[in-house]
């Protein structure tokens, strides 16, 4: 870890990376693939890994998501090649034996009321949602991440008869820079951070 990125690779993950509403072309299921085993890499909290993804691409699943999208989002989001429903998973302690294996971790959760395991699971699936951006940007897609959709309707939808609720979406494909507005400025670091 002591080589700094290039210039390229860091204006691709951040500098230049910008968000679009407007993405096509072709995303592969190998790409996906992909992505996720770049995503999974980031840490965790006890590597407790609570992320879970729906990759919605198909025609009919599209048609699933769709009434529960804000109007706003439904057109860009129907066009776009494939959507990423972020979610985390609220048991995913039960899968600590194997994630970290040298000290029994669910124990610290399995008893947990459910209010602290939503604050748990959301923290760490929020950063692993951050992750998947930034795999899905290293890999030359765009992406379009966004709320403003009905997480209940989707949570029923998509995750039925599980403890998995939705967080964001992530529109994935390639945009158009022509299309984009101008960027929008960024607090300066003495406005946002200091050092003690």
């Amino acid at each position: 870890m002591s080589q700094v990125l290039s210039d390229a690779a860091l204006d691709q993950l951040f500098r230049t990376a910008r968000t679009h509403n407007q993405l096509g072309g072709e995303v592969s299921d190998e790409t996906l693939h992909r992505l996720y085993d770049l995503a999974k890499w980031g840490p965790t909290s006890a590597n407790m890994s609570p992320l879970r993804l729906v990759f919605v691409k198909s025609a009919q699943a599209k048609a699933k998501l769709g009434p529960a999208l804000d109007e706003g989002n439904h057109a860009k989001t129907m066009a776009a090649p494939v959507t990423v429903i972020v979610a985390y998973d609220l048991a995913f302690y039960e899968k600590l034996p194997y994630l970290f294996p040298h000290t029994d971790a669910k124990s610290w959760f399995d008893s947990k009321p459910e209010p602290a395991l939503e604050t748990i699971a959301l923290r760490n699936g929020s950063l692993q949602g951050a992750y998947v951006l930034l795999a899905a940007r290293a890999l030359g897609l765009d992406t379009g991440p966004m709320s403003g959709f009905d997480n209940a309707l989707v949570d029923a939808t998509f995750f039925a008869g599980t403890r998995i609720k939705s967080n964001f979406l992530i529109n994935l494909g390639h945009g158009d820079a022509a299309q984009l507005f101008p960027r929008s400025p960024r607090l300066s670091f003495d406005e946002a951070a200091q050092i003690l």
